[in-house]
């Protein structure tokens, strides 16, 4: 059994350690059956299926207000359980961040009630070729005419790529030089000049694609806030949706704990559990301390977050660094207490192993993170 004993922690409230019983309860029943063999097909009923169980209505909110500790409880748990009912989970979320943040009222009711269903599958589309953590650099174009503006450039490592509804992406609009440049829209793909270039394979499946731009011309009232804002509504969604990644790898590193428990309790050596070993036991103390401090990390983010302070960058930078930085290491020493069935394709510690890394990429690197965590630490010191 997983540890619990966080949500008695006073970050949460009752309604977190509900949703976390329900989610819970419902994860058992719904996820231990779910076909990997085509990504596309599970990721879609994935969404429809928490949609109509109700967990979608977490990723968006119409007031503009998203429960960060309920966003990080629902990732660690499906997180904990499938990977991929994980990412089929975020990505509802940070592709209609930005819309429900700075979205019209009619943006809103257009598609918070569809992706919120699980009717419409959403994704974020900021990433390029060029400029993968340096947003401000980036070079795709939208340039106004008329009643549109006109896209050309491309996306790529864009998650849902191909089978989204919705793309929330950013191009420069050209109001100021870098990172004040640039704007947001809602873009779909059935506007003329939208292809998908090409599927991404990765060592975890998931629904990864480049997406070109050519001519693509987008409604003028699909802009998500104003012009030139793009960058700041881009920071402010993953200043929620950073945190929740933490908790994915909170989530894989609890399972890999659990399994390395039932290994080492379970496995002989020498007429004696492996548990016995004094070895042993110091990579589970390592393990249990690493979840604890990340699990710490994770909530005091989401805690900060949700009791009003408008930014937590340093806080959600910590989290994701540590927490996915540690989660690798708990989960290799699962796959080493695991012997050789630790890296036998299919395990459940094979397959957190292969889910794990990407972790520390995505939604800006390790190393990204401990440049936001040193310039926010040195500007607090100097007074900025």
């Amino acid at each position: 059994m997983p540890d619990k004993s966080f949500l008695h922690w006073p970050f949460f409230e009752d309604r977190h350690r509900k949703l976390a019983d329900d989610l819970e309860t419902w994860a058992r029943s719904a996820l231990g059956h779910v076909d990997h063999s085509d990504t596309d097909a599970a990721c879609l009923g994935l969404v429809k299926d928490l949609g109509a169980a109700g967990f979608l209505d977490y990723s968006g909110a119409a007031d503009g207000v998203l429960d960060v500790r309920s966003l990080c409880i629902i990732r660690e748990t499906l997180a904990r359980h499938d990977g991929l009912a994980d990412f089929a989970f975020a990505m509802q979320g940070l592709g209609t961040g930005a819309i429900s943040l700075f979205g019209t009222d009619e943006q809103k009711a257009e598609w918070l009630p569809k992706t919120r269903s699980g009717a419409a599958v959403s994704a974020f589309a900021l990433t390029e070729p060029q400029s993968g953590s340096d947003v401000a650099n980036s070079t795709m174009t939208a340039m106004e005419d008329g009643d549109a503006y006109v896209l050309d450039g491309e996306k790529t490592w864009i998650s849902n790529g191909g089978i989204a509804d919705l793309y929330t992406l950013f191009a420069r609009t050209g109001e100021a030089p870098g990172a004040k440049g640039l704007s947001a829209f809602i873009v779909t793909p059935d506007l003329n000049g939208f292809e998908i270039t090409e599927r991404l394979e990765t060592i975890a499946p998931h629904p990864l694609a480049t997406l070109r731009f050519t001519g693509c011309r987008v409604p003028k009232k699909n802009m998500i806030g104003t012009p030139g804002a793009g960058f700041r509504i881009a920071m402010s969604v993953l200043d929620i949706f950073r945190s929740t990644v933490a908790a994915a790898a909170l989530g894989f590193a609890r399972r890999a704990l659990d399994e390395a428990l039932k290994r080492v309790t379970t496995r002989e050596i020498q007429g004696a559990p492996l548990a016995d070993l004094q070895l042993v036991q110091g990579h589970i103390a390592d393990m249990a301390l690493d979840i604890d401090a990340a699990a710490l990390l994770v909530y005091r983010a989401a805690w900060t977050k949700d009791s009003g302070a408008p930014r937590v960058t340093r806080e959600a930078a910590m989290a994701k660094l540590f927490a996915t930085d540690q989660a690798q290491q708990v989960i290799d020493k699962a796959v080493q207490l695991h012997g050789g069935d630790g890296v036998r394709s299919g395990s459940a510690v094979e397959k957190l192993y292969r889910e794990i890394r990407a972790l520390r990429i995505y939604e800006g690197a390790s190393d990204v993170q401990k440049i936001i965590i040193a310039r926010q630490t040195i500007g607090a010191f100097q007074g900025d």
